[in-house]
This record gives C-alpha cells, sequence and structure tokens, in this order.
C-alpha cells in the first residue's frame, strides 16, 4: 500500500507477496515446459512406432 507520499509500500510483507508471486509464476512456466516437453517425446515416440512397423522388410 503506498504511503502519504505516493511511495509504493517496500515492507518485508509487500516483498514476500512479490516474490511469492513470482515464485508461483516460475513454478507454473516449469510445469508448462515439462508438459510440452514430455508430449514432445510421446510424439517422437510415435513416429519412431510408426516407422519401425511399415519399414519394408528384407
Amino acid at each position: 500500500m503506498p504511503d502519504e507520499k505516493g511511495n509504493p509500500d517496500n515492507s518485508q510483507e509487500a516483498l514476500d507477496k512479490r516474490r511469492l508471486a513470482e515464485e508461483t509464476r516460475n513454478e507454473r512456466k516449469v510445469w508448462y515446459f515439462l508438459a510440452y516437453f514430455l508430449f514432445g517425446i510421446h510424439i517422437v515416440a510415435f513416429v519412431m512406432i510408426y516407422a519401425v512397423i511399415h519399414a519394408p522388410n528384407k
């Protein structure tokens, strides 16, 4: 909350709230990255399985 001069509040509580909000955003980004990575690995695996199944026999 700003003080009477209009300056932002730099109390420990405000800093902790800001840090927690940033940590939550960063954690969400990590989960999205992990989800896309695992999804991509599955796509690659399915393409490889398809290629092996449809490979010409010698």
